[in-house]
C-alpha cells in the first residue's frame, strides 16, 4: 500500500513538472544556432536595420516550384533566413509564390514580372542523363508603407558552376534582404555630389550607378565653374555634401579648383575618384581602319594625388586575363558578332580581406592605368588588382583591333599584378601646405582629421552601355551575357566611404555550404539504392527465417 502511494506521488510530481515545463515553453521561445558559421543567426547589423519596422513589411518570394537540388537548397535557405527576420521582428511577414504554377496565367505572369524588372533565369536540369530547360524567377518583392523594392536572390560570378552560383547566392542572401529592407525602412540623410564641368561622363553613362545609389542617398550634380569668381562660396556649398564622385574627368582642373577640392578633403570630406590618365575609348576603334591612338590625358592632378600617397602612371595595363571584345566578323549579311580576346580590358580581382571587395565578382576595366602607393600620412589599402600576367605599355600608342587575330606571347607578360584601385584612410596633408595658394582664405587647413578617399585607375569602371539611347545595367555585357562586379564594387565603396557600416558588416558574413557531388551520385546511384533499399529487406528476411526456425524448434 505504501509502495503504491509512493509511486502515485512520483507520477503526480512528474506530471506537474511536465505541465510547468510546457507552460514555460508557451511563454518563452529560444532557438539555438549550433552551426560553426552561425548561418542561421542574423548579424547585429541586420537586426539594427529591421529594428525600426513598426508596421507590416510583406515579402513575396517567387523562388517556388520544382527545382534542381541546388536551387531547392537556395529556396530553403531563403525561407530559413526570413523566419529569422520574422522572429526578430514580428512585423516582417513572407509568402512563397510559384508564378508558373497555373498554366492558364503562366505567360501573363511572366510578362508582368519582366515588366517589373524581375528577369527570369533559365536552368539546365540534368536528370538521368537527360537535360531539360527550366525557368525560375529568383527574386523577392518587399513592400512597406506603400513602397516596394525588388530583392535579387541570385548572385552570378564569371566562370562559376551552378553549385558555386548557389553557394555565392546563399552567402549573399542576408545582405540582399538587409539592403532591400534598409531602402524601405531607413530614411535617406547623407548627400553625394556628382562633379561636373571637367569633362566628366554624361548622366546617361552614369544612369545605372545613379539609380542604384539614390535609393540610399541624396544625389545632386555639382559644378566647379563658380570657383573662378567665388571660390570660398563654392567650397562652402561643397562642404554641405558628405561625398563627391568624379567620374572620368577629361579636362584639366585649375589650381583654384584643386584648392577647393583639397580643402574639401581637409574638412573631412570623402571622395571617389575614377580617373582617366589615358585618352582612349573602345568606341573610337569602330571606324573603317579599326584603330586609334592612346594619348596622355593631363588633368593637372598629379601633385594632388601624389601628396595624398598615390601616383597614377600614364601607362596602359595589358592583361592576358581580360574580358572579350565583340567584333563583327565577315562581310555583309554573312557578318557574325564574335567575342574575342581583348587584353586592354583587365578583369580585376578584389581584396578578400576588405569589406568593400570581399566576395566580389571580377571588376571590368578598359584601358586602365596602373597605380603606385607612396609614403604619406595616409594608410593605403589595395582594393583591386590585375592578374599576374601583365605588361605595361607607354603612350602615345596606336591601338588596333587587329590584335585580336594575334596570339599573345606569354613570355612578355612578366610585370605581375598591377594596382588598379586604392583606398586612402587617415589624416590627409594639404597639397598646398607650405606653398603659395591660388587664393587666400582665412579658413584654409593644412591637415584633416580622419577621412577617406578611393582612387580608381579607370573612369570606365562606372560607365554603363547605352543602346538606342537607353542606359543598360552597369557591369552587364549584352554580347556575352556575363555580369561583372562593377556595380557592387562601387556601391560598396560608397557605403564604406559614408561609413554605412551596417550593410558592409552584413556583406562580409561567410557561410560554408556543402553540396552532394552530382557525378558521384550518378556513378554510385545503383550501389546506394541497393544498400538503402535492398539491405534492410535482406536483414528483415533473415530475421524472419531465424525467428521461424526458433519458433518451430521451440514449439514442435
Amino acid at each position: 500500500m505504501i509502495k503504491n502511494k509512493s509511486n502515485l506521488i512520483k507520477t503526480v510530481l512528474v506530471l506537474i513538472v511536465l505541465l510547468i515545463l510546457n507552460w514555460i515553453g508557451t511563454k518563452v521561445y529560444k532557438r539555438f544556432d549550433l552551426t560553426q558559421d552561425q548561418r542561421y543567426s542574423l548579424s547585429q547589423s541586420a537586426q539594427a536595420i529591421v529594428k525600426d519596422v513598426k508596421s507590416p513589411l510583406i515579402v513575396d518570394v517567387f523562388l517556388e516550384g520544382n527545382f534542381p537540388s541546388e536551387f531547392r537548397r537556395l529556396r530553403n535557405e531563403t525561407q530559413q533566413l526570413l523566419e529569422e527576420f520574422s522572429l526578430d521582428n514580428p512585423h516582417i511577414k513572407f509568402n512563397f509564390i510559384n508564378p508558373l504554377e497555373d498554366e492558364a496565367s503562366r505567360d501573363s505572369n511572366i510578362e508582368q514580372l519582366i515588366q517589373r524588372g524581375l528577369e527570369p533565369l533559365q536552368l539546365s536540369v540534368n536528370v538521368g542523363g537527360k537535360t531539360s530547360q527550366e525557368l525560375i524567377f529568383p527574386w523577392a518583392l518587399a513592400s512597406y508603407n506603400d513602397q516596394t523594392t525588388k530583392i535579387p536572390l541570385i548572385k552570378n560570378k564569371i566562370g562559376a558552376t551552378q553549385q558555386e552560383v548557389v553557394t555565392i547566392s546563399i552567402q549573399h542572401l542576408e545582405y540582399a534582404f538587409a539592403e532591400g529592407f534598409q531602402k524601405l525602412v531607413t530614411p535617406k540623410s547623407k548627400k553625394i555630389a556628382i562633379l561636373k564641368g571637367n569633362g566628366q561622363l554624361e548622366d546617361k553613362y552614369l544612369a545605372d550607378f545613379l539609380q542604384t545609389v539614390k535609393e540610399h542617398y541624396f544625389i545632386a550634380p555639382f559644378t566647379l565653374d563658380s570657383v573662378a569668381s567665388d571660390p570660398e562660396a563654392t567650397l562652402k556649398n561643397l562642404n554641405d555634401f558628405d561625398l563627391i564622385v568624379s567620374a572620368k574627368p577629361t579636362e584639366p582642373f585649375t589650381e583654384k579648383e584643386k584648392l577647393v577640392l583639397d580643402q574639401y578633403t581637409m574638412n573631412d570630406g570623402k571622395s571617389l575618384w575614377l580617373t582617366e590618365s589615358i585618352l582612349m575609348d573602345k568606341d573610337s576603334l569602330h571606324n573603317d581602319e579599326g584603330r586609334g591612338v592612346a594619348m596622355i590625358n593631363n588633368l593637372n592632378l598629379n601633385d594632388f594625388f601624389f601628396k595624398y600617397g598615390v601616383r597614377i602612371n600614364p601607362v596602359i595595363v595589358n592583361d592576358m586575363y581580360s574580358a572579350p571584345i565583340t567584333i563583327a566578323m565577315g562581310e555583309g549579311s554573312n557578318a557574325q558578332f564574335q567575342p574575342l580576346k581583348w587584353p586592354y580590358s583587365p578583369l580585376a580581382a578584389g581584396n578578400p580581406e576588405h569589406p568593400i571587395t570581399s566576395n566580389l565578382n571580377l571588376v571590368k576595366f578598359d584601358f586602365a592605368s596602373q597605380l603606385d602607393t607612396l609614403t604619406s600620412s595616409t594608410n593605403k589599402t589595395i582594393l583591386l588588382q590585375s592578374s599576374q600576367l601583365t605588361k605595361l605599355e607607354g603612350v602615345p600608342k596606336e591601338i588596333s583591333l587587329q590584335i585580336v587575330t594575334q596570339d599573345p606571347d606569354p613570355s612578355t607578360y612578366t610585370r605581375g599584378p598591377q594596382n588598379l584601385a586604392v583606398l586612402l584612410e587617415g589624416q590627409f596633408t594639404s597639397v598646398y601646405k607650405d606653398r603659395i595658394k591660388p587664393f587666400n582664405s582665412a579658413s584654409n587647413k593644412d591637415s584633416s582629421t580622419n577621412t577617406k578617399m578611393i582612387i580608381i585607375g579607370d573612369g570606365d569602371v562606372i560607365k554603363n552601355d547605352v543602346v538606342k539611347n537607353q542606359p543598360q545595367e552597369l557591369g552587364f555585357d549584352r554580347w556575352t551575357g556575363q555580369s561583372f562586379g562593377n556595380k557592387d564594387f562601387l556601391l560598396n565603396a560608397v557605403n564604406y566611404l559614408l561609413s554605412d557600416g551596417d550593410l558592409l558588416n552584413v556583406r562580409t558574413k561567410d557561410i560554408n555550404i556543402a553540396f552532394l557531388d552530382a557525378q558521384k551520385i550518378e556513378d554510385k546511384k545503383t550501389k546506394w539504392q541497393l544498400i538503402s533499399i535492398g539491405l534492410p529487406l535482406v536483414i528483415l528476411g533473415l530475421f524472419g527465417l531465424v525467428y521461424n526456425y526458433m519458433r518451430r524448434r521451440k514449439y514442435t
